[in-house]
């Protein structure tokens, strides 16, 4: 396989699973060190340690053999001291000869062993370290005969090596189970996320949904109960607005053919110019109820945000309003740049600035900065809207009768736009009593 394909199948071969990817990225770091951890140990201080112990085995045996060439008749006493201070062990096979043969080293301690015998001795030797009582047996040549010393294994190998196995392995079984244990919370949250969303997007009720988790799965939890809201108002207001739109266009609707009618009735008589005119009048009604619903309708559409100059838009609503003879006081406190669907804007803006001349005679508009936000305060001096009723006036449709009177025109959707426009962009859209003895419409818009 060439090295092009090597990612291809590390992909193949990787685990599927958030779980299982998120433990292998445990795992595989924490075998890679111990991999390291344990060449080094056994390259540096194991081979360190058993060379030392080596040494001072066969430094031992050293001195007990030089001792007794130099005092054989001190043989026995230099044994027994031997064997109770030094813990070794001796027993003199008199015209025995080793066999000729290799040693056969299979292990570094074996060689360290080999290496110290054969430096401090200087004798022939056959040796087993791994005799299954847990002796160690060093066979040497003498002149004579063949001296067998024995000694605990211990002396030559240090527990240590074991103790990092078992402390490495041990480690590593309570890690992989605290992660997996860890990990299989933090996944069981994203998997009801998961759920949570695959049930809405089936159009299944979900209920309350908990938010738990990570940070980030709490963000993407609450991100996804907002979108389930917005989503929720929008599918109620449509609803809502398919059902007024029969309401609303049934009376111009029932002018016209009552009109038709009698003009079938008695074709000689003719409509007559106020005829004509109340037909003209019921076509335009219409024609501007439609043009609020398809605005409504549409929302925001695909309109992308651009960074735009808020100062600039709001100026050149009220510019387009003062115009039409509209008296608007406007104040500035700074130029203000922030990523804006520029049309929708635009058209909540008209809506709330139409809404307040519509129904005043005198329309304050005021700009600045507040709280890391864009607020935008429009203030009117005219009949304002009763506490109780603020929040309903935002449902479509909804018209305040006792205050602001639908004869003046509208359909019940400028406010409900306005504040599907302010929501998709992040902020919030609040009705309050004005200074000037009117409705005060505040608009946040996070910067």
């Amino acid at each position: 396989m060439t090295i092009f394909g090597t990612p291809r199948l590390l992909r193949r071969l990787s685990p599927k699973g958030l779980l299982a990817r998120s433990l292998l990225i445990i795992v595989a770091p924490l075998i890679l060190v111990q991999v390291i951890t344990a060449y080094v140990f056994y390259d540096r201080h194991w081979d360190t340690i058993t060379r030392r112990l080596t040494n001072a085995l066969a430094g031992e045996i050293a001195l007990v053999l030089d001792e007794a060439a130099h005092h054989p008749e001190e043989l026995q006493r230099l044994h027994a001291t031997a064997g109770l201070y030094l813990q070794l062990s001796f027993d003199y096979q008199e015209g025995r000869v080793l066999p000729n043969q290799p040693l056969r080293l299979t292990s570094a301690l074996a060689r360290n062993m080999a290496a110290a015998l054969e430096e401090r001795v200087r004798r022939p030797f056959l040796m087993d370290l791994e005799r299954p009582d847990g002796k160690v047996r060093i066979d040497i040549q003498l002149p004579r005969g063949v001296l067998v010393v024995t000694t605990e294994q211990k002396r030559i190998s240090s527990f240590t090596a074991d103790l990092l196995i078992y402390w490495m392995v041990g480690a590593s079984v309570l890690l992989f189970a605290l992660a997996t244990l860890f990990m299989r919370n933090q996944v069981r949250s994203v998997r009801r996320l998961a759920a949570a969303a695959d049930a809405f997007g089936k159009g299944r009720e979900i209920g309350q949904f908990k938010i738990e988790g990570a940070r980030e799965v709490r963000q993407a939890a609450q991100a996804f109960n907002l979108m389930r809201e917005r989503i929720g108002r929008q599918v109620a207001q449509r609803t809502e607005m398919l059902a007024g739109v029969s309401h609303d266009l049934r009376t111009p609707l029932t002018r016209m053919k009552l009109q038709l009618s009698l003009a079938r009735r008695h074709p000689d008589s003719g409509l007559g110019a106020d005829g004509l005119d109340d037909l003209l009048d019921d076509v335009a009604e219409m024609e501007r109820m439609v043009e609020a619903y398809l605005a409504f309708a549409r929302g925001e559409g695909t309109e992308a945000p651009v960074p735009t100059d808020l100062a600039g838009l709001i100026e050149e609503v009220v510019g387009r309003f003062r115009r039409h003879g509209a008296l608007v006081d406007l104040h500035l406190e700074r130029s203000l740049t922030l990523p804006l669907k520029v049309q929708a804007v635009d058209r909540c803006l008209s809506n709330l600035l139409a809404n307040a001349s519509r129904f005043a005679r005198h329309v304050s508009v005021r700009l600045g900065e507040r709280q890391g936000a864009a607020e935008i305060l429009i203030d009117d001096d005219g009949p304002g809207i009763p506490e109780a009723e603020r929040e309903e006036v935002f449902r479509p449709f909804h018209r305040v009768e006792r205050s602001r009177n639908p004869a003046t025109g509208g359909c019940g959707l400028g406010l409900t736009i306005a504040r599907d426009v302010v929501r998709g962009h992040g902020g919030e859209i609040a009705l309050l009593d004005s200074p000037l003895g009117g409705l005060r419409v505040r608009v946040r818009l996070p910067l």
